[in-house]
């Protein structure tokens, strides 16, 4: 099923302000979920809503409150989120970042006790719409298993780069399993097997049915080990940096909440050079002979364009049934 953008949107922002969300960030909140599924993921747009209601409904996220600076260094500072809506208080940082970045050429800002900030590559975007290279990572509750274990005590931390560009950005936003979570659940919930294989079954084989990996609670890392091992780095990094929670201590509380989050904002030489190397590193890789005549070789943020570019045309993609779910809150 297909629904204007707008339409999207409005619907939740009915029910923001309905939870007690100023206008303000209902509206901020709303653009962010609608954006996510219209540029394609799904997983954190229409389909994660429900959640982020219960979420508010139950006090995990406290809508009112707004993010207060603890400690500034330079280029750096340190916030707390307070529990704030993630969203909110990720726009904040990025925001924050950037202008560092425009006095000193580099800002980095680290948020403790926030709330999951939906798609990481919003921040990625909004970095590289300024005109700044965007890094953004965050901790989560333990959902991975480390290599050589059989239990999750390891978040599935997502890394997400952007590097901006006039044809068209390069945003690479990614979990640090092979499918994020949301992405697994999605499959289950269409009866379909990833295209590859995605996690572990419950006796350490692996498999592409999204209903065996949930059940064993072993998603594949990214590169085997070297993904476990990125993971556990990030998590050291977002914890440090914020003086926050790790995941450990998010796993503790058995829910997702306070989690620890990074956002650095990087000022590139201006001129004709940088986009001429941008451009010869893009076609490059372009020029790689295809594997399948069919599937062309695509800079990260690319599909994202181009799913853009239909959902607006065409009307945002989305499950019916969650959409009525929402339409019923």
């Amino acid at each position: 099923m297909r629904i204007p953008f707008e339409e999207l949107k409005a619907e939740f922002k009915r029910v923001l302000i309905k939870l007690n969300f100023s206008e303000d960030k209902a509206d901020v909140c709303a653009q962010v979920f609608a954006e996510n599924s219209r540029d394609g993921v799904y997983t954190h747009g229409l389909n994660r809503f429900p959640t982020f209601v219960r979420y508010i409904k139950e006090g995990v996220i406290k809508a009112q409150n707004e993010p207060t600076l603890v400690n500034d260094f330079g280029a750096m500072e340190q916030w707390d989120g307070n529990l704030g809506a993630g969203i909110i208080n990720a726009l904040f940082c990025m925001d924050r970042a950037i202008s560092l970045a425009k006095e000193n050429g580099i800002g980095c800002v680290a948020i403790r006790n926030t709330n999951h900030w939906m798609r990481g590559g919003t921040y990625a975007w909004q970095a590289a719409e300024a005109g700044y290279i965007g890094i953004n990572f965050t901790n989560t509750i333990a959902n991975v298993a480390p290599w050589g274990g059989t239990t999750p005590t390891l978040g599935n931390n997502p890394l997400v780069i952007s590097v901006p560009r006039k044809d068209g950005h390069v945003v690479l936003d990614m979990a640090i399993s092979q499918f994020s979570i949301g992405k697994i659940l999605q499959y289950q919930n269409y009866g379909e097997q990833l295209p590859v294989p995605g996690g572990y079954d419950e006796n350490g084989k692996l498999s592409t049915d999204p209903t065996v990996i949930l059940e064993s609670k072993r998603v594949l890392p990214v590169g085997f080990w070297k993904g476990s091992g990125l993971i556990m780095v990030l998590d050291l990094l977002a914890t440090v940096l914020s003086q926050g929670r790790s995941t450990k201590q998010i796993t503790d509380q058995a829910m997702e909440t306070g989690v620890s989050q990074v956002f650095i904002a990087i000022k590139p030489q201006s001129g004709q050079q940088t986009d001429d190397l941008i451009e010869e590193i893009i076609n490059f890789t372009k020029s790689s002979q295809l594997a399948d005549a069919d599937k062309p070789v695509s800079y990260p943020g690319e599909n994202t364009l181009r799913t853009r570019e239909r959902n607006l045309k065409e009307g945002v993609l989305i499950d019916e049934k969650i959409w009525e779910e929402v339409k019923a809150i």
